[in-house]
């Protein structure tokens, strides 16, 4: 739930989604629209999905119970190797490093000298070296320690070296110059708004409906001016989110007959 959303929003999210699927077999007995109803307000929808396709996995071939290696979590779907990591350290307290953006910056600037404040070391690299620091029996808090480091204090273009408790063994302390931050690149849009957004308030659309929704209809409910030039650009909005197994599409026809419900 936290990846690319806020925490104050995961902390609402996170007590009322564990109320309603309280264990792997609850998740995985649910209907995929049941899960994306409950995944209001987090975004990113797709990540229910995972999730929910995660749990039906567990119970039918792991006896419903995480895997305590990372190679057998990288398997399972929407694990990659920071969130294997994370839940071998922060679930089973395992000697591992979990190397998030924070940790990569911290890392690189502390072992090798960064030329500027947009430089980061190979990722790998970084990862070799995290995992030879990791005391042992403190992975949990070390791992906490250096993720708060990087978030807030040896940030990505402001540092505050003169506060940082490592600034007298940091190697590109001496050396690095600060940078504007690099432009962000510009999102596939519609009318000066991401098609991201949009793709959140359609789903937000179909979970307010037990029944399916014409594409017409759902166009003019996420956009005030929604006409016949925006008709392509909502199917291919709906043929992504079909693709990610969020939406059904019902109806070959023409656009107007088209139907389209959560999954």
């Amino acid at each position: 739930m936290l990846q690319q959303t806020q925490v104050q929003r995961v902390l609402e999210a996170y007590p009322r989604f564990l109320r309603t699927f309280r264990s792997f077999p609850g998740l995985a007995r649910a209907s995929r629209r049941s899960v994306i109803v409950a995944w209001r307000g987090m975004g990113y929808n797709n990540r229910a999905v995972r999730l929910h396709r995660l749990a039906q996995i567990l119970v039918r071939s792991r006896g419903a119970k995480l895997p305590h290696d990372e190679k057998a979590l990288l398997r399972l779907p929407g694990v990659g190797p920071y969130t294997a990591r994370a839940i071998l350290v922060f679930a089973f307290g395992k000697r591992a490093a979990a190397v998030d953006i924070n940790v990569r910056r911290v890392l690189s600037r502390l072992v090798w000298r960064m030329p500027s404040t947009a430089s980061l070391r190979n990722l790998e690299e970084v990862r070799t070296v995290a995992d030879s620091l990791v005391p042992r029996g403190r992975a949990y808090d070390w791992n906490q320690a250096l993720m708060d480091l990087g978030a807030t204090v040896c940030t990505a273009h402001a540092p505050r070296c003169s506060i940082c408790p490592l600034s007298r063994v940091c190697l590109s302390r001496p050396s690095m110059r600060e940078v504007a931050a690099r432009r962000i690149r510009r999102e596939p849009s519609m009318d000066g708004v991401p098609n991201r957004l949009y793709r959140g308030k359609i789903v937000e659309t179909l979970r307010g409906s037990r029944r399916p929704i014409p594409l017409p209809h759902i166009g003019r409910a996420i956009h005030a001016g929604f006409a016949a030039r925006h008709e392509r650009w909502l199917q291919r909005i709906i043929d992504r989110l079909a693709h990610d197994g969020i939406v059904r599409v019902r109806g070959n026809g023409s656009f107007r007959s088209r139907m389209v419900s959560l999954v």
